[in-house]
């Protein structure tokens, strides 16, 4: 089969439409920018589009920004969650509506470079389901967050069953196949970089420098980053639950080895009082032992909590869609 049956086959060679996604908290600033850049990259064979914001609660005048552009922009569409539910839950809901036959997540401070979006949909064409962006340069990032997130990924990739690639964030394209599966998902609790990496499909990487940050601020600080990376291993591994009983088999171990010494000792000579230090340090430790114990699987058993109450990952205060959509192929302003 040469190359163009191939691509007949895929059914991705003709008119198709793309969707990209852009969650969005409390940036005004941004997404006149954002919407002015990436359209300059959108002239792109006989590809039809339209760009998802969806409105994460915002507190600024995030929506009303993005509802002005609309009536110019004919391809956004707009919708507004009732409060902030997070930006997993967020892209969640972009990737619900999105109806493109291939769809992009991006986010607005165009830290990832919009002109691979040609890139991108040239490997979708030849048949890969999923092209993600590899940062293969972070200097934008601190070097605390540089080191936390390399320790991250690689504690990660150690206890899952599959594997994160390093240095890949949420900017990807999928094919409607991908997105598909990731709507059928259940849970709740999502961590959606280990949920592009588990429904697997055939993937290609796309290599770019991450940029500043255009305008406006980042929303992420550490006690989130570090939230968010409890979330991730706690919903594909099972190996801190695990670890927790090889160590409490191996304190079990040692305390009786050590009350077999202190049951020889005594018979030997005698009783022996001093001890009360080395007593009340033990007791202390095993305490901490315990309580560090409960606390691992307490986060456990609080996801499980989430998940059996069954509410709705976001609710939907409102959608705002223009028709019909907006071609690449059209006049640009």
């Amino acid at each position: 089969m040469n190359k163009s049956e191939d691509k007949d086959h895929t059914g991705r060679s003709g008119p198709a439409l793309l969707s990209i996604v852009v969650p969005v908290f409390n940036e005004e600033e941004a997404i006149d920018i954002f919407i002015k850049t990436v359209r300059k990259h959108l002239s792109y064979n006989s590809i039809l589009y339209e760009i998802i914001f969806v409105n994460d609660g915002s507190h600024d005048s995030t929506l009303s920004t993005a509802l002005s552009l609309q009536t110019k922009e004919p391809s956004i569409k707009v919708i507004n969650l009732s409060r902030n539910f997070g930006k997993e839950a967020a892209m969640s809901a972009g990737l619900e509506y999105a109806k493109g036959d291939a769809v992009i997540v991006m986010d607005v401070d165009l830290q990832e470079p919009p002109e691979l979006i040609p890139q991108m949909i040239a490997k979708w064409r030849e048949g890969y389901d999923v092209v993600y962006g590899k940062r293969i340069c972070r200097q934008t990032d601190s070097r605390l967050k540089r080191l936390t997130a390399g320790l991250f990924y690689k504690g990660f990739n150690r206890i899952a069953d599959f594997k994160i690639p390093a240095d890949v964030g949420d900017f990807r394209l999928m094919d409607r196949a991908v997105v598909d599966a990731l709507n059928a998902l259940p849970e709740r609790v999502r961590f959606m970089k280990g949920l592009f990496a588990w429904v697997g499909f055939k993937s290609y990487a796309v290599e770019f420098e991450r940029r500043e940050r255009q305008a406006g601020s980042t929303k992420f600080n550490y006690w989130k980053l570090w939230n968010f990376a409890i979330d991730g291993i706690t919903s594909f591994s099972t190996i801190p639950l695990r670890i927790w009983t090889y160590f409490g088999l191996l304190i079990a171990g040692l305390a009786f080895l050590y009350g077999s010494f202190i049951v020889l000792k005594t018979l030997v000579f005698g009783v022996d009082v001093p001890g009360y230090a080395s007593l009340t340090t033990f007791i202390l430790f095993l305490g901490g032992v315990q309580l560090i114990g409960l606390g691992v699987l307490g986060e456990y058993l609080g996801r499980v909590y989430v998940e059996v109450k069954q509410r709705p990952l976001y609710l939907t205060a409102k959608i705002y869609e223009n028709t019909p959509m907006a071609s690449s192929t059209g006049d640009k302003a």
